[in-house]
């Protein structure tokens, strides 16, 4: 059995989870859609060039979840689930899950959007182990608006595994030398670099680069799919 690693955005999911989650809350008025558009675009092109300020960017995003109570966002989560997140599972991501499942490989998410909004995308996929960034609540269960522990993001995607490894009780070399790790993103390079199997799926510019530079397998999810090559 080899552990298998997913990323969720635009990896899993045709898509990004946190981005479409405050597009449907814009659409239910609950946030501003001329900020969150202009927000969104800043975050987005520092994220491309590797230089998001994650505290700063989890400061927006969690910042709905505590103006409100979590019985509402749960309904909200919902209906979010059917109008946006099943839309971006395309047949392929299901079948790559499946794939691995069949093997008896062990599934993980690897995710820096929050627990909230992708446990129950982890669900869906069918994969039980989650590594996301960690939301505060307060004693009454309700979200402060504040992240807690590391987040899960470049560099702490790494920690964050190297954790949970630990408390598995399985050995860190080991684990990761038949790990399979599917990302589209740079950022995600150091993590992709110390697994044995590291996948570029439908990557952007810069790990498409490296991935063609190392022979790293590539594949597409997202439309027509296409085998590794």
């Amino acid at each position: 059995m080899a552990l298998a690693i997913f990323d969720l955005d635009n990896t899993l999911l045709a898509g990004d989870s946190d981005h479409a989650w405050l597009d449907f809350l814009s659409t239910l008025g609950i946030v501003d859609g001329a900020e969150l558009r202009e927000a969104n675009d800043r975050y987005y092109r520092a994220y491309m060039e590797g230089k998001l300020d994650m505290q700063d960017f989890l400061r927006f995003v969690l910042a709905p979840m505590a103006q409100h109570p979590r019985r509402d966002l749960e309904e909200w989560h919902r209906q979010y689930m059917q109008e946006r997140v099943l839309p971006m599972i395309t047949d392929a991501s299901r079948a790559l899950v499946r794939k691995h499942a069949d093997a008896g490989d062990t599934l993980l998410i690897i995710t820096a959007t929050n627990r909230f909004v992708t446990a129950p995308i982890a669900v869906e996929l069918g994969i039980p182990a989650l590594l996301a960034t960690e939301v505060e609540c307060d004693e009454n269960g309700e979200f402060t608006g504040r992240s807690y522990g590391t987040p899960c993001f470049q560099a702490g995607k790494v920690e964050r595994l190297r954790q949970w490894l630990s408390g598995q009780g399985l050995p860190w070399e080991e684990s990761l030398a038949d790990a399979y790790f599917y990302s589209d993103s740079h950022n995600d390079l150091p993590l992709l670099e110390l697994v044995g199997n590291p996948v570029a799926v439908d990557p952007d510019k810069v790990l498409a680069e490296v991935a063609r530079a190392r022979s790293w397998p590539i594949l597409s999810l997202h439309g027509p799919c296409h085998p590794l090559h």
